[in-house]
């Protein structure tokens, strides 16, 4: 159920009115799955397709720039995380699927290319595995092509495995700031002049959780500012942050706050079903799961709604630069 509303007059929206593109892509629903079309990752490919991944059969979408449907593919009922990597010149695709428990990698056109099975973890004799997102060290960054796995939905645990695919270890978040409450999505920051790290969004602790490339705890990001945080896309010095609880933030080159996009300050996520119930507004995000940035600065949005939906706010780089050094939130 979509419910349309009048946004509160106290909500800013500058110049974001002409740039947030609502209708950007319709997400064909052949069949619904159990997880009823969820649209649950996004990921920009260098000659800037849009892959987008939900809750359906076919369940990985390719789309062009201007949002036509350029191929699907892959059966993930479970669909949840998507991360391109690259791997010797070449681009590929990794996706979790939360309900099969499904680590795959596959080509840009479906081929399955690597399956991680679940880690031989003790955890797993009374708790289910439930993956949810995939970091990649990857070697063009002096990594070791270790793949890491966020089970956020199962144990919460974020398991290490090496390039070839055997498992090596697991991280539980008490070597670090706390245990882990639904490590939900990770990935390493790849912003120039620093050593990647990997960020771990604690979602449930309202944090990030940072940790080096061999696993060991660094620092902790957000705890006094953020509400809900999904996942992590890094772009020139900035960080952009999808909250479920209906905004996107915007970190600086140092993890501070710079500003907040569409922030939903109706919300009430504690009505059960609150995604569907909640009200759906131009310029105003509901459910931001994941998002992506092109290598032109659009950013694309996609939200944890039935039937899903996907927002490309365009130039959105530009426009966060701008707004941050007036102080102002859009």
């Amino acid at each position: 159920m979509s419910v349309l509303c009048q946004p509160k007059s106290n909500v800013p929206k500058p110049t974001l009115d002409r740039r947030w593109v609502e209708d950007w892509a319709r997400v064909p629903i052949p069949h619904l799955s159990p997880g009823e079309g969820r649209t649950h990752g996004i990921a920009c490919s260098r000659t800037a397709d849009v892959y987008l991944f939900c809750q359906a059969v076919p369940s990985v979408l390719r789309f062009s720039p201007t949002g036509e449907l350029l191929d699907r593919w892959g059966e993930y009922p479970g669909a949840h995380g998507l991360t391109l990597a690259e791997e010797d010149g070449r681009e590929v695709i990794w996706v979790t699927d939360e309900f099969s428990g499904k680590v795959e990698k596959c080509s840009l056109e479906g081929r399955v290319l690597q399956s991680l099975s679940r880690p031989l973890h003790s955890a797993y004799e009374s708790k289910p595995y439930c993956p949810t997102w995939v970091a990649v060290d990857e070697v063009r960054n002096g990594g070791s092509g270790s793949i890491w796995v966020a089970d956020g939905y199962g144990a919460e645990l974020v398991h290490q495995f090496r390039a070839d695919g055997s498992y090596y270890q697991t991280l539980d978040g008490t070597e670090g700031a706390g245990r882990f409450s639904c490590p939900h999505g990770l990935a390493f920051d790849t912003r120039p002049g620093r050593d990647p790290l990997l960020y771990i969004a604690d979602r449930r602790n309202r944090r990030f959780q940072i940790y080096d490339r061999t696993g060991c705890f660094q620092k902790t990001v957000g705890a006094d500012f953020l509400t809900s945080p999904d996942s992590i896309v890094f772009y020139g010095n900035q960080a952009v942050v999808p909250e479920l609880f209906g905004r996107v933030s915007i970190l600086d080159g140092e993890d501070r706050l710079e500003m907040t996009v569409g922030e939903n300050l109706n919300l009430d996520h504690s009505l059960p079903g609150w995604a569907n119930r909640a009200a759906v507004c131009h310029g105003i995000f509901n459910s931001p799961h994941a998002c992506a940035v092109d290598q032109c600065g659009n950013l694309y949005v996609v939200e944890w709604r039935i039937g899903g939906r996907v927002i490309k706010i365009e130039s959105f780089l530009q426009l966060a630069t701008i707004s941050a050094a007036c102080k102002f939130s859009i």
